[in-house]
């Protein structure tokens, strides 16, 4: 057996085994690839590193579907894409604001952005 069967077997065992639809584990595969990559690089979830990480990781994972399969698969590709990007996206954007937000906050009155 060759790396790229046993990662989709591994990957489809996951499926089978929790029973939960291929949608909510590239939710939660997402997620927590993010956070992951928020202890080990210790970078904000506020800042893009932990988001390029999931994407990377989507990358591969979709790489690996595409050589078990043999062919792209463009619609379950797509949905496959936003399902894992989404909400890690939302999160690195709300932080961002949210970071935004207390250094305006924490400015002197009358003091001008620089």
């Amino acid at each position: 057996m060759n790396f790229v069967e046993l990662y989709h077997g591994t990957i489809i065992a996951i499926g089978d085994d929790t029973g939960a639809s291929d949608s909510l584990l590239h939710v939660h595969a997402g997620l927590a690839i993010m956070l992951i990559a928020r202890l080990v690089t210790r970078k904000s979830l506020a800042t893009p590193i932990p988001f390029l990480v999931v994407c990377l990781a989507e990358l591969f994972n979709e790489v690996m579907d595409r050589l078990a399969t043999g062919s792209w698969r463009p619609a379950d590709t797509g949905l496959d894409v936003v399902n894992t990007l989404f909400w890690p996206f939302m999160l690195m954007i709300g932080l961002r604001i949210r970071r935004a937000r207390e250094i305006e906050r924490r400015k002197p009155d009358g003091e001008t952005p620089s």
